[in-house]
C-alpha cells in the first residue's frame, strides 16, 4: 500500500473508530467520512484505479442516490474499469428516479458505446445533445459511434460540430484523425494527429496513435522515435518491432 493510500486509510479508520466510540449512527459515520471518500475516489481515478474509484463512488451513491454528480461519477468509473453495462444500469436507475437529464443521457450514451450497443448509444447521445447543445463530448462520442458503423461522412460532421464547440480539442482531434485513417485518408489522419499532438493536452494516447499511423505510412523510424517518449525501453523495443511489421504490411 502506498503512503498516500495508507494515509487515506488511516483517516477513514480513525473516523470510523471515533464514530463507533461515540455511538454515531451509520448515516453519521458515512457523513463523517464523505470528504475522504470523495478525495480517495478522485485520487484513484487520477491514478487509473477505476475499480477502486467505483467502490468509493458506490458507497457515496448508496448514501446519496439523488446526487447527480455522484451517480455520473460512479457510472464513468464503471465504464472506464471495463463494466459499461453496470454504468448504464446506474444511469437508467438515475433517469427513472430523477427524470430525463442531459448529463445522465450523455453518460448513458458513452456506456452503451463502450458496450458496443451502438443503436442505443446514438439514441441516448442524440437526446443528450438536444438537452445540452453546447457539450463537445456528446458529438465527439457520436462520431465514434458512426466510425464503428463505417459511416465516415457522418462521423466527420459530428467531429466538426465538436470542434466548433471546443476548437483544437486534442481528444476530438484524436478521434477525427483515427476516423480519417479508417476512411482511407491516411495522410489526413496523420496531419490531424500531428495537430492534436501540438496541443497542451495531447498526451500519450495521441502520440501512440500518431506513431501507429506513421508506421502504417511506412515510416517505422519516425513511429519509434515518437512512441519512445512515453514507453520504458523494453516496451519501446516491442513497439518498434510492431511498427516495422506494420510498415512492411503497408508496403505489400
Amino acid at each position: 500500500m502506498s503512503g498516500r493510500a495508507l494515509s487515506s486509510f488511516s483517516v477513514v479508520a480513525c473516523l470510523l473508530v471515533a464514530g463507533c466510540a461515540g455511538g454515531m449512527s451509520d448515516a453519521g459515520v458515512t457523513a463523517a467520512v464523505e470528504p475522504t471518500l470523495r478525495a480517495a475516489a478522485m485520487t484513484a481515478e487520477a491514478s487509473g484505479d477505476y475499480q477502486g474509484a467505483a467502490q468509493h463512488w458506490r458507497t457515496l451513491f448508496q448514501a446519496h442516490p439523488d446526487d447527480k454528480g455522484v451517480a455520473v461519477s460512479l457510472a464513468r468509473a464503471l465504464r472506464a474499469g471495463g463494466q459499461p453495462q453496470q454504468g448504464a444500469d446506474i444511469m437508467q436507475l438515475s433517469l427513472a428516479r430523477l427524470g430525463r437529464d442531459g448529463d445522465f443521457l450523455a453518460e448513458l450514451g458513452k456506456d452503451y458505446l463502450a458496450d458496443q450497443r451502438l443503436g442505443l448509444a446514438l439514441k441516448a447521445l442524440d437526446e443528450a445533445r438536444a438537452l445540452h447543445p453546447n457539450r463537445w463530448d456528446v458529438p465527439s462520442a457520436t462520431g465514434v459511434c458512426y466510425d464503428l458503423q463505417g459511416r465516415y461522412d457522418e462521423s466527420g460532421a459530428a467531429y466538426a460540430a465538436a470542434l466548433a464547440l471546443s476548437p483544437d480539442n486534442p481528444q476530438v482531434l484524436n478521434n477525427l484523425g483515427l476516423s480519417q485513417a479508417l476512411a482511407g485518408k491516411l495522410d489526413d489522419g496523420i496531419a490531424t494527429l500531428r495537430r492534436a499532438n501540438e496541443q497542451p493536452g495531447g498526451g500519450v494516447q495521441v502520440r501512440q496513435n500518431l506513431a501507429m499511423l506513421l508506421a502504417l505510412k511506412g515510416d517505422p523510424a519516425a513511429a519509434e522515435r515518437l512512441a519512445s517518449h512515453d514507453l520504458p525501453p523494453d516496451m519501446a523495443r516491442v513497439n518498434a518491432e510492431i511498427f516495422r511489421r506494420l510498415a512492411q504490411q503497408s508496403r505489400h
